[in-house]
């Protein structure tokens, strides 16, 4: 029983799925009140179809509030062309900017000029146009999806009709690393893009997974146990010159890279239950990172926006909920307020926002949350099935 649950822990420890919270159940979106430091906007365009995607936009994200009167900002979205949006942004009756942005389409034109607008309005960088590669269920097998960050240009890549965990984009967006059951243990395995060409990228004997690139992605760390426990490794963006990085008779799981590359953030349960841990990413000694929150700490990642910041998975009252740890300060919070299970951070490109799975009884949807207030809106549609375990590429 034992040599069981370590097999499951190090597979799951990035998503504990094998461990169902007592009070999980469905829910729909939860909308919490932003914080007293939003900034209220008006939105407007001639187009329909812009201003519907440009109040969905800006009624997610955290920093806004929407009025239909005052406001200290008027945003408004006029299309200048089949992938062309003109966004002007004005207060008090004054112009402050206009500009024309450019997407592949209308859609995409439209979420590049909100980005723009949320910038000048509040100098936060923009995360609207970015694309997120995810989990979803809609055939009832777990196959990898792309979208936009709203759910538009659904597109499914595999057809595997096996187990896929960790999706995973390289920083250019020209590939996918991800976990499948193609064989009768876990292996490693890379979508391409360009020609949806899938190649397996390690298969060793033992469980394969946990594949993240590099900033630079010229390098993927992942966690292998041929040598008898799961340990992280880190190897070249061919699945090459693979070098083990930790020694310990605990599970590891879940690398992540610090934004500079310098150093693996990973998950480890050598003090009895999993923690976080840091080492360099050419191997040396691992340290613990002082979370004091929770004796269940995992799923890192580390903010590029702001490289103090890393959010994580902590296990609160039988549940679970999403914390940040703040390096600057050596503290930590739980930042999210869901009413079931909310696992599986990743940042978004401002530093403030995160996207994560809600865990019902028997549903997964995507969530955007505002670490700051603890707003969370439902991104995936009920339409689109279970969706979790997302990747978000910057634009």
């Amino acid at each position: 029983m034992q040599n069981a649950f370590r097999f499951f822990l190090g597979l799951a420890l990035a998503a504990p799925l094998f461990l169902q919270s007592t009070n999980a159940r469905d829910i729909g979106t939860v909308d919490v009140a932003g914080d007293n430091n939003t900034i209220p906007i008006t939105i407007s365009s001639p187009s329909p179809e812009l201003q519907s995607l440009a109040l969905k936009a800006f009624g997610a994200h955290g920093r806004f509030s929407i009025s239909a009167s005052r406001s200290a900002f008027a945003i408004n979205f006029t299309s200048a062309g089949a992938n062309q949006v003109t966004v002007t942004v004005s207060k008090n009756g004054s112009t402050l900017a206009t500009q024309t942005v450019t997407g592949t389409d209308s859609r995409n034109a439209l979420l590049r000029a909100a980005d723009v607008a949320v910038t000048k309005t509040s100098g936060l960088p923009g995360f609207f146009a970015g694309k997120l590669a995810f989990v979803g269920e809609k055939t009832g097998k777990t196959e990898i999806y792309t979208s936009d960050l709203f759910f538009g240009d659904v597109l499914r890549w595999t057809g595997e009709n096996k187990q896929i965990l960790g999706p995973r984009w390289s920083p250019d967006g020209s590939r996918i690393i991800f976990t499948s059951y193609r064989t009768s243990f876990p292996d490693i395995y890379v979508l391409e893009m360009a020609n949806r060409r899938i190649s397996l990228l390690a298969s060793f004997k033992g469980t394969n997974s946990g594949g993240h690139y590099s900033p630079n992605g010229a390098q993927i760390a992942m966690v292998l146990s041929g040598e008898g426990n799961p340990e992280v490794y880190v190897g070249n963006s061919q699945g090459r010159q693979i070098k083990r990085l930790t020694k310990t008779p605990a599970v590891e799981a879940s690398p992540t890279w610090s934004p500079d590359g310098s150093r693996i953030l990973f998950v480890s349960d050598t003090a009895g239950g999993p923690q976080l841990y840091l080492m360099p990413a050419t191997g040396g000694t691992m340290t613990r990172l002082s979370t004091n929150i929770s004796k269940y700490c995992a799923e890192p990642e580390w903010s590029t926006a702001d490289p103090k910041k890393i959010v994580f998975t902590a296990g609160v009252g039988g549940g679970y909920q999403i914390a940040v740890f703040d390096m600057g300060t050596n503290s930590s919070k739980i930042v999210s307020k869901a009413p079931t299970d909310a696992i599986e951070p990743v940042w978004m490109a401002d530093g403030r926002h995160v996207i994560c799975t809600f865990r019902g009884a028997n549903t997964r949807s995507l969530y955007l949350l505002d670490t700051e207030s603890g707003k969370a809106t439902r991104l995936s549609p009920a339409s689109l099935g279970n969706a979790s375990n997302a990747s978000y590429l910057p634009q």
